[in-house]
């Protein structure tokens, strides 16, 4: 039986692929600049001659071919990229890269779609269609490594009739596993904002105008887009994260910038609000006498799961894990370049457990002591293989 074997081949593997996350943690890098990853991918793809193509700089695209390949083709995804962040665990495989860390447990994504390779390259006499496996890089930052490979033809040639992807849950304990039918992850676009003047003495207000000033106007004013004209039944948020202006006690600086980020579940909200922070941040800016330039860098869109290839992994993860270690993603506002995908072909994003409390490995992601209970590896690339194997649409 397909699922035994591949529960099996799991197993197998599992202290094997937990070395290469070791190797993948100990080495991170940031997005677009993932060449030492790309090239250890390359290597283990190599050693098991399967065949795949460079794209997007550093990604990595091929194909496995089962019985019958032109019955059914799935895709499955990995990220790779990591974050800069200087890392704080101990671990023997902590980071040697200084300054850079995988925080997001891509180096766990990517982990488990080699291990899923491997199983369905030795299994492909048992299972029906072809499987096209993308590890991406560039997740982390705009335009998103994931809207480079569609333009490069990574879902064509053959374009596969849907995609699956996996992302560790350090709110979920480990052995288990969660999916959500729908929008499950929102929009995100980033927000510069420059506001210039005339600076000068703190002491002579009159003679200038005061950009700190004009700033606390802008971001109070910004916080109506989602108050006063977004639908409350659609979450939304807009946070204003970083201040720049400004040196010293007396001084009333020549330029302030704002840095901040819009999130939204609706994707025609999210565009007309977009509109909305124009008006207000030109409108005060200019009703106080200051010169603003504002610049909207549209991010990555809504994750949107097919509903029915959703239904059919969660069924298939019910038969492989067993009913009660499946569970209901919450609704996040969290990003994720998956979304692009989803716009192309019919998509399925689900959640890996990796906390274990009674180890202490509970710390969130983007943290700098983030890990795993590597128990998930074993879980993980099984799973991946499995629904390559299986799901379908």
């Amino acid at each position: 039986m397909l699922l035994s074997a591949i529960q099996q081949k799991a197993k197998l593997y599992a202290n094997e692929f937990i070395e290469v996350r070791h190797w993948l943690h100990a080495h991170p890098e940031l997005s677009y600049q993932e060449f030492e990853t790309s090239k250890f991918i390359q290597s283990k793809l190599a050693e098991c001659g399967i065949p795949f193509q460079v794209k997007a700089g550093t990604g990595v695209v091929g194909t496995i071919e089962g019985i019958e390949p032109a019955s059914r083709i799935m895709a499955l995804r990995a990220d790779m990229d990591a974050l800069p962040i200087q890392e704080e665990n101990t671990v023997s495989y902590r980071s040697t890269n200084d300054g850079v860390m995988h925080a997001c447990g891509h180096d766990v994504h990517t982990t488990c779609l080699l291990g899923a390779v491997k199983i369905l390259n030795e299994l492909k006499h048992e299972w029906k269609g072809t499987i096209k496996f993308i590890f991406q890089p560039g997740e982390e930052r705009n335009p998103g490594g994931a809207s480079l490979l569609i333009k490069e033809g990574a879902l064509e040639n053959p374009k596969p009739q849907g995609i699956i992807g996996l992302h560790v849950h350090p709110g979920l304990p480990i052995g288990r596993l969660s999916f959500r039918k729908g929008r499950v992850m929102a929009s995100a676009d980033e927000i510069y904002i420059t506001i210039k003047s005339k600076g000068g003495h703190a002491a002579a207000p009159h003679l200038t105008v005061d950009t700190i000033l004009v700033a606390a106007h802008i971001i109070t004013a910004l916080q109506q887009v989602i108050s006063r004209n977004n639908n409350p039944l659609s979450p939304s948020v807009l946070s204003i994260c970083s201040i720049q202006g400004g040196h010293t006690t007396n001084v009333i600086p020549s330029e302030v910038k704002l840095m901040g980020t819009f999130r939204a579940m609706d994707e025609q909200w999210r565009f007309k609000a977009h509109t909305l922070i124009d008006q207000i941040v030109n409108g005060m800016a200019k009703s106080m006498g200051a010169e603003v330039q504002l610049h909207i860098d549209i991010g990555y869109p809504t994750v949107d799961n097919d509903v029915e290839l959703t239904e059919k992994t969660w069924q298939l993860a019910n038969q492989y894990m067993g009913k009660n270690n499946i569970e209901e993603t919450e609704v996040r506002m969290g990003a994720e370049d998956f979304g692009y995908y989803t716009q192309v072909v019919p998509g399925c994003f689900f959640r890996l457990g990796v906390m274990n409390a009674e180890k202490g490995i509970i710390s969130g992601v983007h943290t700098p002591t983030f890990n795993i209970d590597e128990a998930a590896i074993e879980i993980g690339m099984g799973m991946m293989a499995w629904l390559g194997a299986s799901a379908s649409i």
